[in-house]
């Protein structure tokens, strides 16, 4: 075969192999198998085998389930389709566009210093919209190389991810278990997400950072007000959980983002679907909170960015 028809068949191929797959062949060196430890090959456009051949397969959309059972959960089908819905009418953008700027930042530092190549792992990832829109924005601002990569454990949120967001590596993974190895990252996002900071601090290079958003007392008060009305539920703060952040990370710079999004009452229901809050809140109640008037909803929000102790 001559090498222009070569050159013309590889790109071919290309074309019919999912992003996810080229991304993951790409970035192979950073995986690390969840049952041994060991780094991981790329085996036939279909799987991720380790040293001690233990096999893992890459889904039709490009992603790759880590989990080494099954666990239960609430993050369900219905709650991420909500929640994409939510995404995409712009709820969190004004969160997403700070984070953006924050990390545009850091990332510039990073350019200076040489590093032209930078992986982001969202840990939390969900239906990977936040990543996916932070990355888009990035890439706007600046001509970094970036490299994005989501976890999450629930495969419902994955799956969702892979098919809307494809040149980023998406993985079903437990974050108390992240599949990759030390010092790959330069930044680690937590998005409204649980954390484990130990395995953070262990995933993210020297100089890197964690950038962490949480809510505010002010977050979804509107629809707290509705569902936990005269219990000791109906108050929220967030200073355990930055107390928490400290132990693992160095502070170095805490935002808060405050607004108010206008939102239907279909948009209501998609809210209340995709939100943990609630999780806790009597039937009757979540009911009186969907009929509610609620026409505008607080979003109120803390970002943390910490340096690892470890």
């Amino acid at each position: 075969m001559s090498k222009n028809n070569n050159e013309h068949f590889e790109k071919r191929v290309r074309m019919h192999i999912a992003p996810g797959k080229i991304r993951i062949k790409e970035n192979i060196d950073m995986f690390k198998c969840p049952f041994c430890g060991e780094g991981m090959n790329f085996d036939n456009l279909n799987s991720l085998i380790c040293n001690n051949n233990h096999c893992f397969d890459i889904a039709k959309s490009g992603y790759v389930n880590f989990l080494l059972k099954s666990l239960k959960q609430k993050y369900d089908k219905e709650l991420f389709e909500s929640r994409n819905l939510i995404c995409k009418m712009g709820f969190f953008d004004p969160l997403v566009e700070k984070m953006a700027c924050l990390i545009a930042k850091n990332v510039s530092r990073s350019a200076a210093d040489g590093l032209n190549h930078i992986r982001i792992l969202d840990a939390g990832c969900g239906e990977g919209y936040h990543l996916s829109e932070i990355i888009k924005k990035l890439q706007e601002k600046d001509n970094i190389d970036l490299q994005g990569a989501g976890i999450d454990i629930s495969k419902y949120g994955i799956q969702l991810a892979s098919k809307n967001h494809k040149d980023i590596i998406w993985c079903v993974a437990d974050i108390a278990k992240i599949p990759f190895l030390d010092n790959k990252f330069d930044i680690v996002l937590n998005i409204l997400s649980p954390a484990n900071y130990s395995e953070f601090g262990r995933v993210i290079r020297s100089n890197g950072l964690l950038i962490k958003a949480v809510p505010n007392s002010g977050y979804l008060k509107e629809l707290r007000n509705k569902l936990y009305q005269g219990t000791d539920k109906e108050a929220y703060s967030n200073e355990k959980v930055i107390e928490h952040f400290s132990r693992y990370f160095e502070i170095r710079e805490i935002k808060s983002v405050l607004y108010k999004v206008s939102i239907s009452k279909e948009e209501l229901n998609h809210l209340i679907k995709m939100t943990p809050l609630s999780w806790g809140a009597a039937e009757e109640m979540i009911e009186k909170a969907s009929d509610s008037k609620i026409e505008n909803i607080t979003a109120d929000f803390t970002i943390i960015i910490g340096k690892s102790r470890l």
